[in-house]
């Protein structure tokens, strides 16, 4: 499940949409409105095999990574996210669940880091792949 965070605004959500892209949204479809990050990652623990999409820089955290979820900070501008989240779920190294989970990732325009499950270093890829 692709799931944003409730800070995307919601004609970021709508173009995801219209794009085809399978996505619900914490406060609007799941969860409620409001939810304080201690909420969240027990809500992902729940719902299982969840790739959250934020613009919360708090969650990109080596310490978070889990084998059932992966966490994606969006460091773009707000009327970026929509692109950048199709952008990233086409990367070849990321355009399946299986390759995310485990993983905190940050996505900026010059290209991806992320953090991996029991791995100390943390990865740095291109969009090129």
């Amino acid at each position: 499940m692709n799931l944003l965070d409730e800070n995307i605004v919601v004609e970021q959500r709508q173009l995801l949409r219209s794009w085809r892209l399978q996505v619900r949204q914490i406060g609007r479809e799941i969860g409620r409105p409001g939810m304080t990050d201690g909420e969240i990652i027990p809500l992902f623990h729940r719902l299982g095999r969840v790739t959250f999409f934020t613009r919360d820089q708090g969650f990109y955290r080596r310490e978070l990574c889990h084998s059932t979820y992966s966490l994606v900070h969006l460091a773009v501008g707000e009327s970026d996210v929509a692109g950048f989240v199709r952008r990233f779920l086409r990367h070849p190294l990321f355009n399946t669940r299986a390759k995310r989970m485990g993983r905190v990732i940050r996505v900026t325009r010059a290209g991806i880091r992320a953090w991996r499950l029991n791995v100390e270093m943390e990865q740095v890829v291109g969009w090129g792949g």
